[in-house]
């Protein structure tokens, strides 16, 4: 889908100066609110964007002053997974030490 928006040429004049693509500019923008408004996710911006990895994502947010959504069920899930990966790497030590 092609947006067109309308802006005052002084006002564009100072953007451009400023450096950059205007069309870029504003689809970056709009990413931003919608995603500060929870209506796109991260993957939908990674997308929208045209960014190869979350990280990108991660990078282009905490640039523009955007904390990511992650919420308390995050949280708990990181931690289940970080203790889960603990017990694994453990297990993997001990059958190393004991058959090497």
């Amino acid at each position: 889908m092609t947006v067109t928006v309308e802006i005052p040429d002084t006002l564009a004049a100072a953007m451009a100066a400023q450096g950059g693509d205007l069309s870029r500019v504003a689809l970056e923008a709009m990413a931003l609110e919608a995603y500060r408004a929870d209506r796109l996710s991260e993957y939908e911006v990674q997308q929208l964007l045209g960014f190869n990895t979350r990280m990108d994502v991660h990078g282009f947010l905490k640039e523009h002053g955007v904390y990511l959504h992650y919420s308390l069920e995050d949280l708990e899930h990181d931690i289940r997974e970080a203790d889960r990966y603990g017990t694994l790497e453990a297990t993997r030590h001990s059958v190393e030490n004991r058959v090497g």
